[in-house]
Order: C-alpha cells, then sequence, then structure tokens
C-alpha cells in the first residue's frame, strides 16, 4: 500500500464507557489538526465498554499516527483500523421529504427501489429511513433533492469486522 495515498479510514474504538473519553479522543484529534468526518458512539453489550466509530482521511502514515495516540489513551481498550479487512459497514439516514400530491407516488416508488421505509406521513412531508453504504445514500439524495428534502440526519458509518470463512474468503461489503 502507498503511504502518500490519501484515503478514508474507519476506525472503531473500544473504550470504557466512562464521561470525558469521547471528549479526550475528540480533543485528541483536534490538537493535532486531524479531522473526524463522522462519528458514531454507543454502548456495546457490556454496559461498562462502549464502541466509538469515526472515519478520518489521510495517508497511511497519518493514520498509523493517530492509531498510536489512540492507544496511549488511558480509557482506550482496543483500535481497529477497517482499512485493509474485510468488514461490513452502514449508515442510516432519516429524510424529511416535501410530499406534494403529485410527487408522492414517486417518492414511494424510489423508497421502494432503495429498499428504504417511509416511518412518518405528515400532511406535506414524509420522513424516510434509509440504510446501506456511503455511495446508496447520496445515490438516494440526489434523486430525491429535486422533490424538496427539508431535513436531513445521518449517521456516519458502522462497521464491523467480517467472520473468516471455511474457504478464506470473505463476502463484499
Amino acid at each position: 500500500m502507498n503511504s502518500d495515498k490519501v484515503e478514508k479510514h474507519i476506525l472503531s474504538l473500544m473504550v470504557e464507557n466512562q464521561p470525558g473519553v469521547l471528549a479526550r479522543i475528540a480533543g485528541l484529534f483536534s490538537g493535532r489538526g486531524f479531522n473526524i468526518e463522522s462519528l458514531c458512539v454507543a454502548e456495546t453489550i457490556d454496559p461498562d465498554v462502549s464502541r466509538i466509530t469515526l472515519v478520518t482521511v489521510g495517508d497511511l502514515a497519518v493514520t498509523e499516527q493517530i492509531k498510536k495516540q489512540l492507544n496511549k489513551l488511558v480509557n482506550v481498550i482496543k483500535v481497529f483500523d477497517f482499512t485493509d479487512t474485510p468488514h461490513v459497514h452502514r449508515e442510516m439516514a432519516l429524510l424529511k421529504i416535501h410530499a406534494r400530491p403529485e410527487t408522492r407516488a414517486e417518492i414511494l416508488r424510489m423508497v421502494d427501489i432503495f429498499r428504504s421505509r417511509v416511518v412518518d406521513v405528515g400532511a406535506d412531508y414524509y420522513t424516510v429511513e434509509v440504510t446501506g453504504d456511503e455511495d446508496k445514500i447520496t445515490a438516494f439524495l440526489n434523486l430525491l433533492k429535486p422533490m424538496g428534502i427539508k431535513e436531513i440526519a445521518r449517521t456516519g458509518a458502522i462497521a464491523l469486522a467480517r467472520e473468516k470463512t471455511k474457504g478464506g474468503q470473505n463476502g463484499k461489503n
């Protein structure tokens, strides 16, 4: 892998579920001039441990530096970099779309095609949930923009490593 190649990196951190941990991690990034593109945090099956999934952009040297600094933080249990690891990643977005009578059927067709779903219906708006990789969500947004998107809430990436199969082959994302 070329160390000068700038690319997106999905990092997953297992951390102690304590106040201030997220602030220390964000401070590490900002203090060194690194950007966090997206960030998701939630408790794991163990209530004392949280998983932080973050996306950052940089070359291999920058990413290695970030991982070393993260591993030095007391509350960080483990750091995973999914860049060269077979993994499953998804994002979720909620969209509030202007649903005029003449566009309602078209919006519902797009919802069906993208295997998303309407989660709330109002007099003037549909609220739609879509889950998938970044490209799927971006394509869905681009198709719905002409309809009039009023609001968007987007999670950013979450990811888990794939299990190794008997033949050594893993499926696609």
